[in-house]
């Protein structure tokens, strides 16, 4: 299995090797566009892996700071309660670059920027780009696909 995001389109496909499509997601990327560099607010492109899953077993809406479960859950109140939050929600796909001096190493490391594929609240836009950086997913979503890969599962991210 591999992942394909396209930055143009707003998706992420969940594809075979041989590149047949299992499943396709509206996502939400970064609100500033494309780009590799270390405080840019920009998702990086190019070919990276997934290098962590957390979250197994968490509930729908579980919040995560620090890639670690608070033990809350995500409600219009809690949210009304923390204006301006970038939450993330339910799980996290953490991505490694494999592209050095490119998105991996440097200033322009993809872990060390800790981009992530990971859930967000059903409030806010997927298919439009809105993000810090990362790639965020439905709720449901993001537990299908976590479901369904390894770690050191490809991911190509493309304009």
């Amino acid at each position: 299995m591999r992942i394909r995001v396209s930055l143009s389109a707003q998706t992420l496909e969940l594809q075979r090797d041989d590149g047949t499509v299992v499943a396709r997601w509206l996502v939400s990327t970064a609100e500033k566009g494309a780009g590799e560099r270390k405080h840019s607010f920009c998702t990086p492109r190019g070919r990276h892996v997934v290098r962590a899953k957390i979250g197994a077993g968490q509930p729908l809406g579980a919040v995560f700071v620090g890639r670690r479960p608070t033990g809350e859950i995500w409600t219009p109140a809690l949210a009304a309660q923390h204006p301006g939050r970038d939450w993330i929600l339910t799980r996290i796909l953490w991505l490694s670059g494999c592209e050095p001096g490119f998105n991996r190493l440097g200033d322009c490391d993809t872990m060390q920027r800790y981009i992530y594929i990971h859930g967000t609240p059903d409030t806010e836009p997927v298919g439009v780009p809105r993000s810090h950086g990362c790639i965020r997913m439905r709720n449901a979503d993001v537990i299908a696909l976590f479901d369904q890969v390894p770690v050191g599962t490809p991911v190509w991210i493309e304009a």
